[in-house]
Protein backbone atom coordinates (compact mmCIF):
# COMPACT_ATOMS: atom_id res chain seq x y z
CA UNK A 1 0.00 0.00 0.00
CA UNK A 2 1.31 3.44 -0.93
CA UNK A 3 2.29 5.11 2.32
CA UNK A 4 0.47 8.44 1.25
CA UNK A 5 -2.46 6.33 1.19
CA UNK A 6 -4.97 6.01 3.82
CA UNK A 7 -6.79 2.72 4.77
CA UNK A 8 -9.88 3.68 6.70
CA UNK A 9 -12.67 0.97 6.88
CA UNK A 10 -15.98 1.03 8.14
CA UNK A 11 -16.42 -1.10 11.05
CA UNK A 12 -19.75 -2.03 10.07
CA UNK A 13 -19.05 -3.81 7.61
CA UNK A 14 -16.46 -5.43 9.24
CA UNK A 15 -18.67 -6.79 11.46
CA UNK A 16 -21.10 -7.74 8.96
CA UNK A 17 -18.43 -10.12 7.62
CA UNK A 18 -18.43 -12.23 10.75
CA UNK A 19 -20.61 -15.51 10.84
CA UNK A 20 -23.21 -15.54 13.37
CA UNK A 21 -26.77 -16.35 14.06
CA UNK A 22 -27.41 -12.92 14.12
CA UNK A 23 -26.80 -12.22 10.98
CA UNK A 24 -25.01 -8.18 10.48
CA UNK A 25 -26.07 -6.20 7.51
CA UNK A 26 -23.46 -4.58 5.43
CA UNK A 27 -23.59 -0.91 4.97
CA UNK A 28 -24.25 -1.15 1.27
CA UNK A 29 -26.92 -3.40 1.80
CA UNK A 30 -28.88 -1.79 4.31
CA UNK A 31 -28.77 1.65 2.02
CA UNK A 32 -30.50 -0.96 -1.01
CA UNK A 33 -33.17 -1.15 1.69
CA UNK A 34 -33.58 2.14 2.76
CA UNK A 35 -33.99 2.78 -1.43
CA UNK A 36 -37.08 0.99 -1.94
CA UNK A 37 -38.83 3.76 0.64
CA UNK A 38 -40.85 6.79 -1.14
CA UNK A 39 -37.42 9.14 -0.80
CA UNK A 40 -39.52 12.18 0.59
CA UNK A 41 -39.39 10.44 4.06
CA UNK A 42 -36.32 11.60 4.37
CA UNK A 43 -37.44 15.42 4.24
CA UNK A 44 -39.72 14.93 6.46
CA UNK A 45 -38.77 16.30 10.00
CA UNK A 46 -42.04 14.49 11.25
CA UNK A 47 -41.26 11.01 9.56
CA UNK A 48 -40.15 8.29 12.56
CA UNK A 49 -38.65 5.41 12.45
CA UNK A 50 -38.04 1.72 14.25
CA UNK A 51 -35.16 -0.77 14.32
CA UNK A 52 -36.64 -3.25 16.65
CA UNK A 53 -34.06 -5.62 16.17
CA UNK A 54 -30.85 -3.53 15.65
CA UNK A 55 -27.16 -5.37 16.54
CA UNK A 56 -24.56 -3.08 14.67
CA UNK A 57 -26.91 -0.10 13.99
CA UNK A 58 -26.20 0.47 10.08
CA UNK A 59 -29.88 1.07 9.49
CA UNK A 60 -30.41 3.65 12.03
CA UNK A 61 -26.69 5.63 11.31
CA UNK A 62 -28.06 5.32 7.91
CA UNK A 63 -31.17 6.83 8.28
CA UNK A 64 -29.67 9.38 10.44
CA UNK A 65 -27.15 9.97 7.53
CA UNK A 66 -30.08 10.43 5.07
CA UNK A 67 -32.35 12.62 7.07
CA UNK A 68 -29.40 15.01 8.21
CA UNK A 69 -29.11 15.60 3.69
CA UNK A 70 -32.51 15.57 3.85
CA UNK A 71 -33.67 17.85 6.34
CA UNK A 72 -30.79 20.37 5.75
CA UNK A 73 -33.01 23.27 4.03
CA UNK A 74 -36.02 22.68 6.88
CA UNK A 75 -33.70 22.75 10.01
CA UNK A 76 -30.33 24.58 8.55
CA UNK A 77 -28.52 24.76 11.90
CA UNK A 78 -26.68 21.17 11.48
CA UNK A 79 -26.35 20.55 15.41
CA UNK A 80 -30.04 21.24 15.93
CA UNK A 81 -31.05 19.10 12.78
CA UNK A 82 -28.86 16.10 14.37
CA UNK A 83 -30.67 16.56 18.10
CA UNK A 84 -34.24 16.52 16.33
CA UNK A 85 -33.15 13.96 13.97
CA UNK A 86 -32.25 11.39 17.38
CA UNK A 87 -34.43 12.80 19.74
CA UNK A 88 -37.78 12.46 17.37
CA UNK A 89 -36.97 10.87 14.66
CA UNK A 90 -34.94 7.72 15.01
CA UNK A 91 -35.50 4.63 17.41
CA UNK A 92 -34.10 1.58 17.87
CA UNK A 93 -34.43 -1.96 19.79
CA UNK A 94 -31.40 -3.92 20.51
CA UNK A 95 -31.41 -7.66 20.25
CA UNK A 96 -28.48 -8.40 23.30
CA UNK A 97 -26.61 -6.06 25.75
CA UNK A 98 -23.44 -6.10 23.35
CA UNK A 99 -25.57 -5.43 20.07
CA UNK A 100 -27.24 -2.32 22.13
CA UNK A 101 -23.76 -0.74 22.80
CA UNK A 102 -22.89 -1.19 19.56
CA UNK A 103 -25.52 0.15 17.84
CA UNK A 104 -25.46 3.49 20.17
CA UNK A 105 -21.58 3.72 19.01
CA UNK A 106 -22.90 4.00 15.89
CA UNK A 107 -25.70 6.33 16.42
CA UNK A 108 -24.65 8.61 19.36
CA UNK A 109 -20.56 7.71 18.72
CA UNK A 110 -20.89 6.71 22.27
CA UNK A 111 -22.16 3.85 23.95
CA UNK A 112 -23.35 6.07 26.84
CA UNK A 113 -26.23 8.46 25.04
CA UNK A 114 -25.94 10.36 28.42
CA UNK A 115 -22.27 10.91 28.16
CA UNK A 116 -19.91 13.58 27.62
CA UNK A 117 -19.06 11.82 24.28
CA UNK A 118 -22.07 11.72 22.66
CA UNK A 119 -23.33 13.65 19.64
CA UNK A 120 -26.51 14.61 21.60
CA UNK A 121 -27.27 14.32 24.96
CA UNK A 122 -30.32 12.30 26.61
CA UNK A 123 -31.13 12.16 30.49
CA UNK A 124 -30.72 8.23 30.02
CA UNK A 125 -27.73 6.19 29.02
CA UNK A 126 -29.99 3.99 26.38
CA UNK A 127 -31.31 7.02 24.49
CA UNK A 128 -33.68 5.87 22.28
CA UNK A 129 -32.18 2.61 21.78
CA UNK A 130 -33.49 0.55 24.10
CA UNK A 131 -32.56 -2.97 25.86
CA UNK A 132 -33.34 -4.98 28.37
CA UNK A 133 -32.06 -8.46 29.65
CA UNK A 134 -35.95 -9.63 29.33
CA UNK A 135 -37.09 -13.74 30.70
CA UNK A 136 -38.63 -16.14 28.31
CA UNK A 137 -42.12 -17.35 29.49
CA UNK A 138 -42.51 -20.71 30.15
CA UNK A 139 -44.81 -23.70 29.31
CA UNK A 140 -44.32 -26.88 29.08
CA UNK A 141 -40.34 -26.60 29.10
CA UNK A 142 -40.98 -24.17 25.54
CA UNK A 143 -41.30 -20.32 25.98
CA UNK A 144 -44.79 -19.14 24.64
CA UNK A 145 -43.39 -16.65 22.58
CA UNK A 146 -40.39 -17.95 20.23
CA UNK A 147 -40.36 -21.78 21.18
CA UNK A 148 -37.23 -21.42 23.11
CA UNK A 149 -36.23 -24.72 25.24
CA UNK A 150 -36.27 -24.12 28.60
CA UNK A 151 -33.39 -26.47 29.32
CA UNK A 152 -31.26 -24.57 26.81
CA UNK A 153 -32.40 -21.35 27.60
CA UNK A 154 -33.21 -20.74 31.45
CA UNK A 155 -30.01 -19.68 32.70
CA UNK A 156 -30.46 -17.13 35.31
CA UNK A 157 -30.70 -13.64 35.74
CA UNK A 158 -26.85 -12.47 34.86
CA UNK A 159 -27.07 -14.80 31.33
CA UNK A 160 -28.17 -13.70 28.31
CA UNK A 161 -31.59 -15.37 27.48
CA UNK A 162 -31.78 -14.52 24.05
CA UNK A 163 -36.19 -13.22 24.94
CA UNK A 164 -36.01 -10.63 22.37
CA UNK A 165 -37.76 -8.29 23.61
CA UNK A 166 -39.89 -7.39 20.90
CA UNK A 167 -41.19 -10.76 19.82
CA UNK A 168 -41.96 -11.63 23.86
CA UNK A 169 -44.62 -9.14 24.51
CA UNK A 170 -48.82 -8.96 23.42
CA UNK A 171 -48.36 -6.10 23.27
CA UNK A 172 -45.16 -4.45 21.09
CA UNK A 173 -46.54 -0.65 21.35
CA UNK A 174 -45.05 -0.91 24.71
CA UNK A 175 -41.88 0.16 24.02
CA UNK A 176 -42.55 3.34 22.61
CA UNK A 177 -46.05 4.15 24.12
CA UNK A 178 -46.52 7.08 22.66
CA UNK A 179 -45.08 6.55 19.27
CA UNK A 180 -46.34 5.77 15.79
CA UNK A 181 -43.90 4.73 13.61
CA UNK A 182 -44.18 5.61 10.17
CA UNK A 183 -41.33 3.03 8.90
CA UNK A 184 -39.80 -0.28 10.71
CA UNK A 185 -36.60 -1.30 9.09
CA UNK A 186 -34.08 -3.93 10.07
CA UNK A 187 -32.59 -7.62 10.02
CA UNK A 188 -34.04 -9.87 12.28
CA UNK A 189 -32.61 -12.59 13.94
CA UNK A 190 -33.26 -15.73 11.67
CA UNK A 191 -33.24 -18.98 13.97
CA UNK A 192 -33.30 -20.25 17.25
CA UNK A 193 -31.72 -23.89 18.68
CA UNK A 194 -34.24 -25.60 19.58
CA UNK A 195 -32.39 -27.99 21.90
CA UNK A 196 -33.24 -30.99 20.52
CA UNK A 197 -30.30 -31.51 18.28
CA UNK A 198 -27.31 -29.54 17.59
CA UNK A 199 -29.03 -29.24 13.79
CA UNK A 200 -32.37 -28.43 14.54
CA UNK A 201 -33.20 -24.36 15.35
CA UNK A 202 -36.73 -22.89 14.87
CA UNK A 203 -37.26 -19.90 12.86
CA UNK A 204 -37.62 -16.85 14.11
CA UNK A 205 -37.12 -13.89 11.81
CA UNK A 206 -41.09 -14.92 11.06
CA UNK A 207 -41.78 -13.78 14.40
CA UNK A 208 -40.37 -10.70 13.97
CA UNK A 209 -42.34 -10.16 10.66
CA UNK A 210 -45.27 -10.63 12.03
CA UNK A 211 -44.88 -8.67 15.45
CA UNK A 212 -43.86 -5.35 13.08
CA UNK A 213 -47.09 -5.76 11.23
CA UNK A 214 -49.39 -5.72 14.27
CA UNK A 215 -48.23 -2.09 14.84
CA UNK A 216 -49.07 -0.54 11.29
CA UNK A 217 -46.75 1.68 9.86
CA UNK A 218 -46.82 2.65 6.96
CA UNK A 219 -44.06 0.64 5.54
CA UNK A 220 -42.11 -2.04 6.58
CA UNK A 221 -38.41 -2.87 5.03
CA UNK A 222 -36.63 -6.26 6.19
CA UNK A 223 -34.33 -8.68 5.05
CA UNK A 224 -35.06 -12.30 5.72
CA UNK A 225 -34.21 -16.01 4.68
CA UNK A 226 -35.82 -16.90 1.62
CA UNK A 227 -37.02 -20.46 2.54
CA UNK A 228 -40.63 -19.15 3.36
CA UNK A 229 -41.14 -19.12 -0.39
CA UNK A 230 -41.78 -23.02 0.01
CA UNK A 231 -41.38 -24.13 2.89
CA UNK A 232 -39.42 -24.36 5.90
CA UNK A 233 -40.29 -26.17 9.80
CA UNK A 234 -43.50 -24.10 11.33
CA UNK A 235 -43.70 -21.47 8.21
CA UNK A 236 -46.98 -22.95 6.39
CA UNK A 237 -48.97 -20.09 8.29
CA UNK A 238 -46.36 -17.82 7.61
CA UNK A 239 -45.69 -18.35 3.53
CA UNK A 240 -49.91 -18.44 3.07
CA UNK A 241 -50.08 -15.15 4.91
CA UNK A 242 -47.41 -13.63 3.04
CA UNK A 243 -47.92 -14.99 -0.34
CA UNK A 244 -52.07 -13.24 0.16
CA UNK A 245 -50.54 -10.18 1.61
CA UNK A 246 -51.47 -7.60 -1.53
CA UNK A 247 -49.51 -4.74 0.31
CA UNK A 248 -45.57 -6.23 -0.11
CA UNK A 249 -44.69 -3.80 -3.11
CA UNK A 250 -41.22 -5.10 -3.64
CA UNK A 251 -39.08 -8.41 -3.10
CA UNK A 252 -35.26 -7.84 -4.08
CA UNK A 253 -34.31 -11.74 -3.99
CA UNK A 254 -30.91 -13.50 -3.45
CA UNK A 255 -30.71 -17.54 -4.73
CA UNK A 256 -27.78 -17.25 -2.85
CA UNK A 257 -27.12 -15.77 0.39
CA UNK A 258 -23.54 -15.56 -0.37
CA UNK A 259 -24.55 -12.68 -2.71
CA UNK A 260 -25.67 -10.47 0.03
CA UNK A 261 -23.70 -12.20 3.20
CA UNK A 262 -20.26 -13.42 1.62
CA UNK A 263 -19.11 -15.59 4.10
CA UNK A 264 -22.51 -16.95 5.42
CA UNK A 265 -24.76 -20.16 3.94
CA UNK A 266 -28.03 -19.46 4.68
CA UNK A 267 -30.20 -22.28 3.13
CA UNK A 268 -32.10 -21.01 0.79
CA UNK A 269 -31.00 -17.91 -0.38
CA UNK A 270 -32.38 -14.58 1.03
CA UNK A 271 -34.70 -11.74 0.02
CA UNK A 272 -35.44 -8.25 1.43
CA UNK A 273 -39.12 -6.76 1.27
CA UNK A 274 -40.98 -3.30 0.89
CA UNK A 275 -44.41 -3.93 2.71
CA UNK A 276 -46.84 -0.54 2.03
CA UNK A 277 -50.08 -0.55 4.72
CA UNK A 278 -51.56 2.25 1.50
CA UNK A 279 -50.65 -0.24 -1.30
CA UNK A 280 -52.76 -2.80 -2.81
CA UNK A 281 -51.45 -5.05 -5.75
CA UNK A 282 -48.95 -7.31 -7.66
CA UNK A 283 -45.37 -7.37 -6.25
CA UNK A 284 -42.49 -6.41 -8.40
CA UNK A 285 -40.44 -9.24 -7.99
CA UNK A 286 -36.49 -9.42 -8.42
CA UNK A 287 -34.38 -12.62 -8.19
CA UNK A 288 -31.09 -12.25 -8.77
CA UNK A 289 -29.00 -15.46 -9.60
CA UNK A 290 -25.34 -15.80 -10.31
CA UNK A 291 -25.15 -11.79 -11.77
CA UNK A 292 -28.29 -12.51 -13.80
CA UNK A 293 -30.84 -9.88 -12.81
CA UNK A 294 -34.88 -10.98 -13.69
CA UNK A 295 -37.38 -8.53 -12.28
CA UNK A 296 -40.99 -9.19 -13.17
CA UNK A 297 -44.72 -7.60 -11.38
CA UNK A 298 -45.87 -10.84 -10.10
CA UNK A 299 -48.91 -12.19 -7.87
CA UNK A 300 -47.14 -13.79 -5.21
CA UNK A 301 -49.91 -16.56 -4.55
CA UNK A 302 -50.52 -18.08 -8.00
CA UNK A 303 -49.21 -21.16 -6.86
CA UNK A 304 -49.17 -22.65 -3.18
CA UNK A 305 -45.50 -22.15 -3.38
CA UNK A 306 -43.61 -18.78 -4.38
CA UNK A 307 -41.60 -19.68 -8.04
CA UNK A 308 -38.51 -17.74 -7.38
CA UNK A 309 -37.50 -17.80 -11.52
CA UNK A 310 -39.81 -15.80 -12.88
CA UNK A 311 -38.63 -17.75 -16.41
CA UNK A 312 -39.81 -20.85 -14.75
CA UNK A 313 -43.46 -19.50 -14.56
CA UNK A 314 -43.91 -20.10 -18.22
CA UNK A 315 -42.57 -23.62 -18.08
CA UNK A 316 -44.59 -23.93 -15.23
CA UNK A 317 -47.98 -22.65 -16.95
CA UNK A 318 -47.08 -25.04 -20.48
CA UNK A 319 -47.06 -28.29 -17.50
CA UNK A 320 -50.27 -27.46 -15.49
CA UNK A 321 -52.04 -27.12 -18.88
CA UNK A 322 -51.65 -30.70 -19.80
CA UNK A 323 -53.66 -31.27 -16.27
CA UNK A 324 -51.73 -34.50 -15.43
CA UNK A 325 -51.49 -36.43 -12.60
CA UNK A 326 -48.18 -35.58 -9.85
CA UNK A 327 -45.80 -37.45 -9.49
CA UNK A 328 -45.97 -36.74 -5.62
CA UNK A 329 -48.73 -39.43 -5.97
CA UNK A 330 -45.99 -42.43 -6.04
CA UNK A 331 -43.89 -40.75 -4.00
CA UNK A 332 -43.28 -42.38 -0.35
CA UNK A 333 -43.10 -40.94 2.78
CA UNK A 334 -39.62 -39.98 4.49
CA UNK A 335 -39.01 -42.82 6.21
CA UNK A 336 -40.58 -45.62 3.84
CA UNK A 337 -39.60 -48.35 5.56
CA UNK A 338 -39.17 -47.24 9.35
CA UNK A 339 -35.59 -47.53 9.85
CA UNK A 340 -33.86 -44.58 11.51
CA UNK A 341 -30.49 -43.31 9.18
CA UNK A 342 -28.01 -44.75 11.92
CA UNK A 343 -28.87 -48.35 10.95
CA UNK A 344 -26.20 -49.76 8.75
CA UNK A 345 -27.04 -53.10 8.94
CA UNK A 346 -24.89 -55.87 9.04
CA UNK A 347 -21.70 -57.53 5.89
CA UNK A 348 -22.69 -61.21 5.06
CA UNK A 349 -26.25 -62.25 4.49
CA UNK A 350 -28.14 -64.94 6.70
CA UNK A 351 -31.37 -66.38 5.02
CA UNK A 352 -34.00 -64.24 6.76
CA UNK A 353 -31.93 -61.02 5.57
CA UNK A 354 -33.16 -58.56 3.12
CA UNK A 355 -30.36 -55.58 1.35
CA UNK A 356 -30.77 -52.55 3.07
CA UNK A 357 -29.10 -49.15 1.44
CA UNK A 358 -27.57 -46.47 3.74
CA UNK A 359 -25.63 -43.65 3.33
CA UNK A 360 -22.55 -46.09 4.18
CA UNK A 361 -23.75 -48.06 1.15
CA UNK A 362 -25.25 -51.81 0.81
CA UNK A 363 -26.06 -54.15 3.85
CA UNK A 364 -28.41 -56.29 5.24
CA UNK A 365 -30.80 -56.80 7.82
CA UNK A 366 -33.22 -58.98 9.17
CA UNK A 367 -36.34 -58.40 7.62
CA UNK A 368 -38.19 -58.55 11.48
CA UNK A 369 -36.55 -54.63 11.32
CA UNK A 370 -39.23 -53.42 8.63
CA UNK A 371 -41.63 -51.86 10.84
CA UNK A 372 -43.69 -49.99 7.52
CA UNK A 373 -44.22 -50.81 4.61
CA UNK A 374 -43.43 -54.13 4.19
CA UNK A 375 -45.95 -54.88 1.95
CA UNK A 376 -43.82 -53.18 -0.85
CA UNK A 377 -40.90 -55.45 -0.65
CA UNK A 378 -41.97 -56.71 -3.57
CA UNK A 379 -41.91 -54.27 -5.95
CA UNK A 380 -39.19 -52.16 -7.80
CA UNK A 381 -38.66 -48.53 -6.83
CA UNK A 382 -36.39 -45.65 -7.21
CA UNK A 383 -34.62 -44.49 -4.27
CA UNK A 384 -33.98 -40.98 -3.51
CA UNK A 385 -31.76 -39.29 -0.55
CA UNK A 386 -34.11 -36.79 1.11
CA UNK A 387 -31.05 -34.36 1.15
CA UNK A 388 -30.34 -32.05 -1.95
CA UNK A 389 -26.86 -32.16 -3.90
CA UNK A 390 -26.19 -28.91 -2.92
CA UNK A 391 -24.72 -27.39 0.39
CA UNK A 392 -27.61 -24.83 2.22
CA UNK A 393 -29.01 -25.35 -1.15
CA UNK A 394 -26.69 -23.23 -2.79
CA UNK A 395 -25.73 -23.54 -6.46
CA UNK A 396 -21.84 -24.23 -8.02
CA UNK A 397 -19.46 -21.63 -8.50
CA UNK A 398 -20.97 -21.44 -12.54
CA UNK A 399 -24.78 -21.20 -10.66
CA UNK A 400 -25.60 -24.36 -11.83
CA UNK A 401 -27.03 -27.14 -9.79
CA UNK A 402 -27.52 -30.77 -10.03
CA UNK A 403 -30.48 -30.97 -7.10
CA UNK A 404 -30.72 -34.71 -7.02
CA UNK A 405 -28.15 -36.09 -4.79
CA UNK A 406 -28.18 -40.00 -5.12
CA UNK A 407 -30.54 -42.02 -7.07
CA UNK A 408 -30.43 -45.42 -7.93
CA UNK A 409 -33.12 -48.22 -8.54
CA UNK A 410 -33.47 -51.05 -5.87
CA UNK A 411 -35.45 -54.54 -6.19
CA UNK A 412 -37.91 -56.70 -4.08
CA UNK A 413 -36.48 -57.37 -0.92
CA UNK A 414 -34.08 -54.18 -0.76
CA UNK A 415 -35.12 -51.30 1.51
CA UNK A 416 -33.29 -47.75 2.34
CA UNK A 417 -33.13 -45.93 5.36
CA UNK A 418 -34.90 -42.67 6.61
CA UNK A 419 -31.74 -41.12 4.47
CA UNK A 420 -33.72 -41.73 1.47
CA UNK A 421 -37.29 -42.03 0.22
CA UNK A 422 -38.87 -44.48 -2.56
CA UNK A 423 -40.59 -43.42 -5.84
CA UNK A 424 -43.46 -45.66 -7.89
CA UNK A 425 -44.07 -49.39 -6.88
CA UNK A 426 -43.53 -51.20 -9.98
CA UNK A 427 -44.00 -55.02 -11.18
CA UNK A 428 -40.94 -54.70 -13.47
CA UNK A 429 -36.91 -53.99 -12.92
CA UNK A 430 -37.97 -51.51 -16.86
CA UNK A 431 -40.46 -49.49 -15.53
CA UNK A 432 -38.25 -48.51 -12.33
CA UNK A 433 -35.24 -47.48 -15.08
CA UNK A 434 -37.41 -45.84 -16.81
CA UNK A 435 -38.35 -43.57 -13.84
CA UNK A 436 -34.80 -42.86 -13.21
CA UNK A 437 -34.40 -41.62 -16.65
CA UNK A 438 -36.79 -39.80 -16.24
CA UNK A 439 -35.79 -37.93 -12.77
CA UNK A 440 -32.01 -37.78 -14.39
CA UNK A 441 -33.51 -35.13 -16.47
CA UNK A 442 -32.65 -31.61 -16.47
CA UNK A 443 -36.85 -30.60 -16.90
CA UNK A 444 -37.50 -32.83 -13.89
CA UNK A 445 -34.81 -31.76 -12.08
CA UNK A 446 -35.72 -27.64 -12.61
CA UNK A 447 -39.34 -28.19 -12.04
CA UNK A 448 -38.17 -29.67 -8.31
CA UNK A 449 -36.14 -27.26 -7.98
CA UNK A 450 -38.94 -24.32 -8.19
CA UNK A 451 -40.51 -25.87 -5.15
CA UNK A 452 -37.50 -26.59 -3.44
CA UNK A 453 -36.18 -24.03 -0.69
CA UNK A 454 -33.79 -25.51 1.96
CA UNK A 455 -31.64 -28.97 1.32
CA UNK A 456 -34.55 -31.03 2.18
CA UNK A 457 -36.63 -32.68 -0.60
CA UNK A 458 -40.05 -34.65 0.09
CA UNK A 459 -42.68 -35.61 -1.48
CA UNK A 460 -44.35 -32.29 -1.64
CA UNK A 461 -41.50 -30.69 -3.31
CA UNK A 462 -43.02 -32.73 -6.22
CA UNK A 463 -45.80 -30.40 -6.71
CA UNK A 464 -45.08 -29.19 -10.41
CA UNK A 465 -43.28 -32.68 -11.60
CA UNK A 466 -46.30 -34.61 -13.89
CA UNK A 467 -46.56 -38.24 -13.89
CA UNK A 468 -45.47 -40.19 -16.54
CA UNK A 469 -46.18 -42.62 -18.40
CA UNK A 470 -43.08 -45.27 -17.69
CA UNK A 471 -43.51 -47.76 -20.35
CA UNK A 472 -40.45 -46.36 -22.31
CA UNK A 473 -37.56 -43.96 -20.78
CA UNK A 474 -37.40 -40.33 -21.06
CA UNK A 475 -35.38 -37.93 -22.47
CA UNK A 476 -35.09 -33.97 -22.21
CA UNK A 477 -35.66 -34.04 -26.15
CA UNK A 478 -39.01 -35.39 -25.11
CA UNK A 479 -39.91 -33.74 -22.61
CA UNK A 480 -39.06 -30.53 -24.36
CA UNK A 481 -41.16 -31.27 -27.39
CA UNK A 482 -44.46 -32.94 -25.25
CA UNK A 483 -44.67 -29.27 -23.52
CA UNK A 484 -43.72 -27.18 -26.49
CA UNK A 485 -40.89 -25.28 -24.73
CA UNK A 486 -39.02 -22.41 -26.45
CA UNK A 487 -35.76 -22.40 -27.17
CA UNK A 488 -35.44 -19.36 -24.73
CA UNK A 489 -36.78 -22.00 -21.82
CA UNK A 490 -34.83 -24.61 -22.95
CA UNK A 491 -31.79 -22.59 -22.83
CA UNK A 492 -32.82 -21.37 -19.18
CA UNK A 493 -33.28 -24.73 -18.05
CA UNK A 494 -30.35 -26.02 -19.78
CA UNK A 495 -28.04 -22.46 -18.12
CA UNK A 496 -29.06 -23.48 -14.61
CA UNK A 497 -29.24 -27.75 -14.41
CA UNK A 498 -26.40 -29.75 -15.14
CA UNK A 499 -26.60 -33.39 -16.67
CA UNK A 500 -26.17 -35.97 -14.26
CA UNK A 501 -23.54 -37.69 -14.19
Amino acid sequence: MNGNQNYNPDVLNCLANLSNDEVFTPPELANKMLDLLPQELFQNPNTTFLDPFTKSGVFLREIVKQLDVGLADKIPDRQQRIEHILHHQVFGIAITELTSLLARRSVYCSKDASGKYSISKFPTASGNILYKNIKHTWVNGKCKYCGASQAVYDRGSEAEQYAYMFIHTDNPKQFFPNMKFDVIVGNPPYQMNTGSSSSQATPLYNLFISQAKKLQPKFIVMISPSRWFAGGMGLDSFREDMLNDDRIKYIVDYSNAKDCFPNISIGGGVNYFLWSLDYHGDCLYTNIHNSNVSTSRRRLNEFPVFVRYNMAIGVIHKILKLKEKCLSEIVSSLSPFGIGSAERGHDVITPSDIVLWSSKGKGYVERSKIVTGSENLRYYHVMMSKVTAEHANEPSKDGTFKVISRIQTIGPNEACTFSYFIIGNFETEEESKNLYSYLSTRVVRFLLLQAISSINISKEKFSFVPLQDFSHPWTDEMLYKKYGLTEEEIAFIESMIRPME
